[in-house]
């Protein structure tokens, strides 16, 4: 979700209004996307390398995704909400509120709704790597694989990434090896439904072959 900083920028606005408009739009994107019947769908919100911004920027962050997970995901609902990343390494308001989000949700039988928060892909194959040492396991593809965040879910179908840049930024290293890739040269905060219809259109035409 990316360009929430420069899309305020470009209105003349601080960057904490980019990212509370992102995520009046990241609400409004995960209902289409369940109305769309799509299973799972994760969401980059706050990565490993993130730190680096300005301690009020990353404050107002973390302040939206407690609104965001103590309201909209835990009451309003029927997702099942996942935060994956180095939870342990955030202030521990936030902590709190995304367990409580988790615990709330975990019965739900709607869309997998998976928050990436302060991740980071090569952070998760090195985690993936030790737990798999510590439990003695044979060291494969398979093994690894079960250790990462998302051990328990498919890999991602397509990975879709906003404000014109083409890269994937450390986001599911290890999970993306074969996804289909799409880039918008848009802000996030300007992404419609019909961008995630368009996305879907474009999925549909794409030939997956997983080298053969």
């Amino acid at each position: 979700m990316d360009g929430n900083g420069r899309w305020a920028t470009a209105r003349g606005l601080p960057r904490s209004d980019g990212h509370r408009e992102g995520v009046r739009v990241l609400r409004r994107i995960i209902e289409a996307l369940g109305a769309r019947n799509i299973p799972i769908a994760s969401f980059y919100a706050f990565s490993t390398e993130n730190w680096k911004r300005s301690p009020a920027e990353v404050k107002s962050i973390f302040g939206l995704v407690e609104e965001l997970s103590d309201g909209y995901l835990s009451r309003d609902t029927d997702y099942v909400v996942n935060f994956f990343g180095d939870i342990d390494a955030l202030p521990q308001a936030v902590k709190k509120s995304v367990a409580e989000a988790r615990e709330k949700t975990k019965n739900n039988r709607g869309m997998i709704v998976n928050i990436m928060l302060n991740y980071g892909g090569k952070d998760e194959i090195v985690r993936a790597a030790q737990k798999l040492a510590l439990s003695g396991g044979e060291f494969n593809e398979k093994n690894l694989a079960a250790n990462l965040y998302t051990g328990y879910l498919p890999d991602p179908d397509m990975i879709v990434r906003t404000a014109g840049e083409k890269r994937l930024s450390n986001f599911m290293t290890f999970q993306s090896a074969y996804s289909e890739l799409l880039f918008l040269d848009k802000y996030w905060p300007d992404v419609t439904d019909k961008d995630i219809d368009a996305a879907i259109s474009e999925y549909r035409r794409r030939r997956r072959t997983f080298g053969k």
